[in-house]
């Protein structure tokens, strides 16, 4: 049970859906929300039977980023939050996001309408992102005076093109479904009334594997992402030899009885 009715957990069939819960603000991030998605990822953490999680967004849109109005009456000024002087502040935020890629399970983002600032670097530190054909996806912080400051500049970069990150994150500019999915910032595009299913649909093609092998796979995927390609493969080497040993030791087991 999470301490707010802000971001929803549900666990069914080994699948956790996290569902960002303010419809009537697009779902844009306050203090709750944040704790909300910590506590939820501590306890996918936490729990076994979970092998595949779904984060996506009530009602009409994603996330829209911040809600600048409830933070500042929750006391933020500007000059710790909106102008991210506040480093361990800063380093928090953003290590929420973290908590989600680091995840030993797959993290799949089903975009169900506008993705916009810091709902643009959630889905960015989800394994999979897949959207409705509505969504729209924007990293708008320059237009602010800003700059994205929770895995933006470095997970977009990563993602795609970086040319075409680098257009994203200094024009600030709005783009379309169609143009998510053309320059690979999004796997799949549906119509908004399939995207749910699609999503299980995915995880479920996924949960019927072996967990050491997912988890193996997700980590040196991860570690791609972040090392010379010398380190990746012998961090693949070794989570591959891991991965095979607890196997065997399966069989050995098994055969015993």
């Amino acid at each position: 049970m999470l301490s707010t009715n802000k971001v929803l957990l549900e666990i069914e069939n080994c699948i956790a859906t996290v569902t960002l819960n303010r419809p009537e603000k697009s779902n844009a991030f306050d203090g709750d929300v944040w704790q909300g998605l910590e506590e939820a990822a501590s306890a996918i953490k936490h729990n076994p039977m979970v092998k595949a999680v779904i984060v996506t967004g009530a009602g009409r849109a994603f996330c829209s980023g911040l809600d600048i109005k409830t933070a500042m009456a929750e006391g933020i000024s500007l000059d710790d939050h909106m102008l991210r002087e506040g480093h361990e502040a800063l380093h928090y935020l953003s290590s929420v996001f973290t908590m989600y890629e680091n995840l030993p399970v797959p993290v799949i983002a089903a975009i169900n309408g506008g993705c916009i600032g810091l709902g643009m670097e959630l889905a960015l530190a989800c394994d999979i992102r897949i959207a409705s054909e509505e969504a729209i996806f924007s990293i708008p912080e320059v237009v602010f005076g800003l700059i994205p400051d929770c895995g933006g500049t470095q997970r977009l970069p990563r993602l795609m093109n970086p040319g075409m990150a680098k257009e994203l994150v200094l024009t600030g500019r709005r783009i379309n479904a169609s143009e998510a999915l053309r320059i690979g910032l999004v796997n799949h595009l549906y119509p908004k009334e399939q995207l749910a299913n699609e999503a299980v649909k995915i995880a479920n093609e996924i949960i019927v594997h072996s967990p050491a092998a997912i988890q193996a796979s997700k980590l040196a995927l991860n570690a791609a992402m972040n090392t010379t390609l010398d380190m990746g493969l012998r961090y693949e080497t070794a989570a591959a030899l891991s991965v095979l040993g607890e196997k065997v030791k399966t069989m050995i087991k098994h055969n015993n009885k």
